[in-house]
């Protein structure tokens, strides 16, 4: 047709490819359907599902409340895709734009987006990680198994680790009425997202519901019996604990060792792009075909100082596909940022844990209502005379208040009549997050400016 643009073309009879049949990978194809794209759309995924939810997986899956092929994603419509399913990305040509197949196929794109996400870090001892019994809890099939193990009643639980999935896990442990211990390296579950004035309300909840809580230790072995099942674990502090099941939930790690030595700016911080979510190449230089959204995305934040952030949330996920979507099939002037106020919650022990902004910025916190003592509060977080986070147990209303003030850069410490006259909530104390150095369990955003290692970091195999 004479006088059509390349975007109109495209539009027409372009070929998009998205790696990652997850919750981002979905809603982009959504929104490019609903944005007019009629050209082919192929779905590539490593899980032979479609896409499916995962909050539920650690939380009604676990109760046995709900089983995990009931846990599929929603359609808003139709996308009319040509699913790979099973069958991991792993290698990508940029020059052809091509995306090679685990099985040796290859698939050519006009726009390529990379909604990866991530995998659970796996405990590092392979032999000890293969012993029955051991689990992580990412995917539907570790929900599976692990609440199959659940139901079998064992005699003790060990959960390694005490970030929000650790001590959902936790929770759903002493709901079943299970024996479980949590070992947490840092000094209280939660410190690496929330700090450690949060992390002490988290560690009383646990002792409060029965979790023998284990802080400041480390777990150095696992020991299988000759059958191959798991026994015990040893700890650091010389002491062996006795476990029938044991939930290595050390944190995620990105998928992007795929990506290696294709020139794209990937490594195991994730895949750094633009503010519309345009992929960097090794060179520091925008592509245009290709974009990234979700948990294995980088992108700059204006809100948060144009820092690179790295967000492990579903809503993210979300907004950031959107936006995604929408600029791989918008003129250059039409395209717009991703600018999503980061929003996480957790259910755990009864107590619903919602957050905005970037608590792990903050250098100081106030509470500002209610009462850490009542598990009942509202806790806002300051840096450099700023609000930058918010926090809230079981008192969520606020949170849209605390929102706009994180959007408006309200400056903190806050004074003015909304923030409760108790005694705690007069003056600002320090976060306590733990050095950025040393890892924590959890944490769900990762704060990553740009750093010269990251081309080196590029070609490097992931574990080395």
């Amino acid at each position: 047709m004479s006088g059509d643009t390349a975007l109109e073309r495209l539009k027409r009879e372009g070929r998009i490819v998205v790696v990652g049949a997850s919750l981002a990978g979905l809603r982009a194809a959504e929104t490019m359907r609903e944005k007019g794209f009629a050209g082919s759309l192929t779905m590539i995924g490593d899980e032979p599902y479609e896409p499916y939810d995962r909050p539920p997986l650690s939380k009604q899956v676990l109760l046995g409340k709900a089983t995990a092929d009931r846990t599929a994603l929603p359609r808003r419509l139709d996308i009319d895709a040509k699913w790979r399913l099973g069958v991991p990305a792993d290698g990508l040509d940029m020059a052809a734009r091509r995306v090679r197949l685990a099985d040796g196929d290859e698939v050519e794109y006009d726009r390529l987006l990379i909604a990866t996400g991530v995998r659970a870090r796996p405990w590092p001892h392979e032999d000890e990680a293969a012993l029955d019994g051991v689990f992580v809890l990412r995917t539907r099939d570790d929900a599976v198994g692990l609440e199959r193990a659940l139901a079998a009643r064992p005699g003790r639980v060990l959960v390694i680790g005490a970030g929000f999935t650790g001590s959902e896990i936790a929770s759903a442990c002493r709901e079943r009425d299970l024996a479980v211990t949590v070992a947490e390296r840092a000094g209280a579950p939660l410190v690496g997202a929330l700090g450690g004035v949060i992390g002490e309300v988290a560690a009383g909840l646990h002792q409060e519901n029965g979790v023998d809580l284990r802080t400041g230790i480390m777990v150095t072995g696992l020991e299988g019996d000759s059958s191959g099942r798991v026994r015990a674990a040893h700890l650091s502090d010389g002491t062996t604990l006795e476990a029938q099941v044991v939930v290595v939930s050390l944190g995620a790690m990105r998928n992007t060792e795929w990506l290696a030595g294709s020139g794209l700016g990937a490594g195991p911080r994730g895949i750094a792009c633009d503010a519309g979510c345009r992929a960097f190449d090794i060179r520091g230089i925008v592509t245009d075909d290709i974009y990234v959204a979700g948990d294995v995305a980088r992108s700059p934040h204006a809100l948060f100082g144009y820092q690179f952030l790295s967000l492990e949330h579903w809503g993210n996920a979300v907004a950031q596909a959107e936006t995604a979507a929408h600029n791989m099939l918008s003129e250059s002037v039409d395209r717009r940022p991703h600018m999503w106020v980061p929003a996480f919650w957790s259910s755990q022990f009864g107590v619903n844990i919602k957050s905005v902004g970037v608590p792990s910025m903050g250098t100081e916190i106030m509470i500002t209502q209610g009462s850490r003592d009542e598990r009942r509060f509202t806790g806002v977080y300051g840096y450099q005379g700023r609000v930058i986070g918010a926090v809230t147990f079981d008192q969520s209303r606020w949170l849209q208040f605390y929102q706009r003030l994180i959007e408006e850069t309200a400056p903190f410490p806050l004074a003015f009549p909304t923030v409760d006259r108790r005694p705690e909530g007069h003056r600002p104390m320090p976060a306590d997050f733990p050095d950025p150095s040393i890892p924590t369990h959890g944490p769900t955003v990762t704060l990553s400016g740009y750093s010269p290692a990251d081309r080196r970091l590029t070609f490097t195999p992931a574990g080395h």
